[in-house]
């Protein structure tokens, strides 16, 4: 921030026209945080993000506050926030987040980060990062304290010290011959049981076995590290995309047949995005929920990247908890997708014949 300048918070939410109920209180909101010294982006709510300018929106902002009403786009934008404070984002550092939730439309967000956080995908406490508030009146005090505070180490260990970031280099190898698609498998890179381990390597050995190539956020830990594995152990065609200060946490696969380098992790879903064909969501933390996120989106949106392109969703069952490790992420979908814009399985076998292309 220049000095001299006025702090800038970013806005989210939008107003639906005179007789919305929420119209009185974003007046108020406006009011206060303009008066307490704030510079207001997104005042209107009628700025659009996208997975292109995202980055420089939460670059050009200094704090950000969230509105009542959890569309599936204020989650998406929401969980990027989150999963930015996870990787390290220097566009992030210091900049808090508030969350007015005094109607509770965002209860059943928060109650997702909360399961995951039991199963151990996400290992952080959300509200050290995204913090609830009930009143506009609370927004002021709390994005104030936090500054003045500061944000909690996100508690990431670096794994990718034998990774020279600054000599990585995207590269391409075509595809080979009788291949019958591309399928991206978003996950975690965190996850350590041997059982979620093993069947991440599995999956990529059946999507080389089924001549589908593998897509993967190109990292070596967790699942990620094990899909990959598994389709480069059985001769498969493997691409992904990552970008350099999470290549510094998480390291890079050996063997990948095309690498996608990218600047931030929103240009790097675009291109996981437009080199498949099919996804699947695979057990994961925030990062994959924001990524199931963007691809909902993009088909509600009509976006041509996603034409045709089913979304299938791994529902596992945990061993240690015995509850299906997306039950909340799904119900929460249920309530703002149509029936046909993703498909649930319960089963690893039935993951590739989700996908429609074997």
């Amino acid at each position: 921030m220049i000095a001299g300048t006025m702090p800038k918070v970013r806005l989210s939410g939008q107003v639906e026209g005179r007789g919305d109920p929420a119209r009185e209180e974003r007046a108020l909101l406006l009011y206060l945080l303009f008066a307490g010294g704030w510079d207001i982006a997104n005042a209107n709510g009628d700025q659009t993000v996208t997975l292109g300018n995202v980055q420089s929106k939460i670059a050009h902002a200094d704090a950000f506050v969230f509105t009542h009403g959890s569309t599936l786009e204020e989650l998406f934008k929401a969980v990027s926030i989150f999963v930015g404070y996870q990787t390290l984002d220097a566009d992030l550092s210091g900049k808090p987040t508030v969350i007015l939730n005094g109607d509770r439309s965002w209860d059943t967000f928060f109650g997702l980060l909360e399961h995951l956080h039991e199963l151990g995908t996400i290992r952080q406490d959300y509200r050290d990062f995204l913090h609830p508030v009930k009143s506009p009146n609370s927004v002021l005090n709390k994005l104030e304290s936090v500054r003045s505070s500061g944000l909690p180490d996100a508690g990431r260990h670096h794994h990718g010290e034998d990774t020279d970031v600054s000599a990585v280099r995207s590269h391409e190898t075509p595809l080979p011959d009788g291949h019958r698609g591309n399928v991206c498998v978003f996950c975690s890179a965190s996850i350590e049981d041997p059982q979620y381990l093993e069947d991440g390597y599995t999956l990529g050995k059946w999507l080389a076995d089924a001549h589908l190539g593998c897509v993967s956020g190109a990292g070596k830990t967790g699942v990620m590290g094990e899909v990959v594995r598994g389709a480069v152990d059985a001769g498969g065609w493997t691409g992904g995309s990552n970008v350099p200060h999470i290549i510094e946490l998480e390291g890079l696969p050996e063997g990948l047949s095309s690498f996608w380098l990218r600047p931030d992790i929103y240009t790097r879903m675009e291109i996981m995005i437009e080199k498949s064909d099919a996804f699947v969501a695979y057990p994961g933390g925030a990062g994959t929920v924001q990524e199931i996120l963007a691809l909902l989106l993009m088909k509600q949106h009509g976006d041509p990247l996603m034409k045709g392109k089913p979304v299938v969703i791994f529902d596992r069952l945990d061993a240690r908890t015995g509850q299906r490790f997306w039950r909340p992420f799904i119900d929460l979908l249920r309530k703002n997708c149509a029936p046909d814009e993703f498909v649930v399985v319960n089963d690893l076998k039935d993951v590739i014949p989700a996908t429609g292309l074997t």
